[in-house]
């Protein structure tokens, strides 16, 4: 049994895998360009350079998609993915708000619910998997980082 379980279990990642590659091209679309504007906007002193945030989130988006698959391969399509799924669609929107539509104090409320939301799977994914909610973890420091910089910057601004 555990054999034919495996092939079904590998065969979702590449799923999770292309669903954060759209989340990461929908943001990298609203953002096109941004790192000019980034420069252009008044920043405190603690926020980092514009050229930080492509590795970064390359890194982390990996980390949600294998958090998602193990998961999903642990129990299935259970409600937690279904946290997870709304999650990655404030995760995709937040760019458009900020860079796409200048709207900072609109993206600021966008991910402070971004991160309820993956607090909220983190919790769920606990129950599941460990290391599914272990995965999530930089995700969400991150996160707390950017809310605090999108709010600082919009206040500057």
């Amino acid at each position: 049994m555990v054999i034919t379980h495996r092939p079904k279990r590998w065969a979702g990642l590449p799923v999770f895998v292309v669903a954060l590659v759209l989340v990461a091209v929908a943001g990298s679309l609203a953002s096109a360009g941004s790192g000019e504007e980034y420069l252009a906007l008044e920043r405190p002193s603690w926020a980092p350079p514009s050229w930080v945030f492509g590795p970064v989130w390359t890194v982390l988006y990996v980390m949600i998609a294998v958090s998602g698959w193990l998961a999903w391969s642990a129990r299935g399509w259970t409600p937690a993915l279904g946290v997870y799924a709304v999650q990655l669609v404030l995760n995709a929107a937040w760019s458009p708000l900020f860079f796409g539509a200048g709207r900072y104090g609109l993206a600021f409320a966008e991910i402070v619910l971004l991160w309820a939301s993956i607090v909220a799977t983190v919790v769920a994914f606990r129950r599941i998997s460990r290391p599914a909610a272990w995965l999530l973890v930089p995700y969400l420091l991150w996160v707390t980082f950017a809310a605090a910089l999108n709010f600082a910057v919009w206040r500057l601004n």
